[in-house]
């Protein structure tokens, strides 16, 4: 099983600066390596199909809106399954949340909590973003709140480049698209998610 792992926002609290109101996080999950083998191939071709380079990178916030479309398109027809967190910050009064770092290790904690009926033995891949010494207390923490007593939910934690990883991107562009979906002044907020919905496990507000 793997898993890859994508956030769309930031982590900080003080939204009356800045920061963004929602925080989305969640996981792509494939069961079958060989299907994500197939999914990765086919974003490869999607970029030959759009005359882009070998290098170019997915991302939701920085695609057109035909762009995105024909992304989701070309992969939901594999076999994967998302699960979203959107955490609603105005709504968190925990003195521990106001640490950026702290907030970011109990979203993933949620979503992984939420998804861990899904998982068994699963490698999951985060995008290499934070600091070496982060990312090992990350994988730490993620084991010990999940792999509880025998279970081994997760087996092994990977970090890596999104712009190396194709399935680290359709996190990206499965995530942008949630986050999407609560921008009720954006014309396109529905389309996306429209067309990857039947993939959904689950998505949920929270602190409702």
């Amino acid at each position: 099983m793997l898993v890859f792992v994508d956030e769309s926002g930031d982590p900080g609290l003080e939204v009356e600066r800045g920061a963004s109101k929602l925080f989305h996080i969640g996981m792509v999950i494939f069961t079958d390596r060989d299907e994500a083998l197939m999914c990765d191939k086919r974003i490869d071709q999607l970029r030959e199909d759009l005359g882009l380079c070998a290098e170019f990178e997915f991302h939701f916030n920085k695609l057109r809106k035909d762009l995105r479309v024909k992304f989701l398109d070309a992969v939901v027809p594999y076999n994967w399954f998302y699960l979203v967190i959107t955490v609603n910050k105005k709504k968190l009064y925990s003195q521990g949340f106001k640490f950026a770092k702290s907030f970011y290790k109990y979203a993933v904690k949620l979503v992984f909590l939420n998804a861990s009926q899904y998982l068994q033995s699963a490698t999951v891949v985060f995008d290499g973003r934070d600091s070496r010494r982060f990312q090992r207390q990350l994988a730490t923490y993620l084991r010990q709140q999940i792999n509880i007593g025998e279970s081994r939910k997760i087996a092994k934690v990977k970090v890596q480049k999104s712009h190396r990883n194709n399935l680290l991107q359709l996190a990206d562009m499965v995530v942008g698209s949630m986050a999407r979906a609560y921008r009720k002044e954006k014309e396109d907020r529905k389309v996306y998610r429209r067309i990857i919905a039947h993939r959904e496990l689950r998505s949920q507000l929270w602190p409702k």
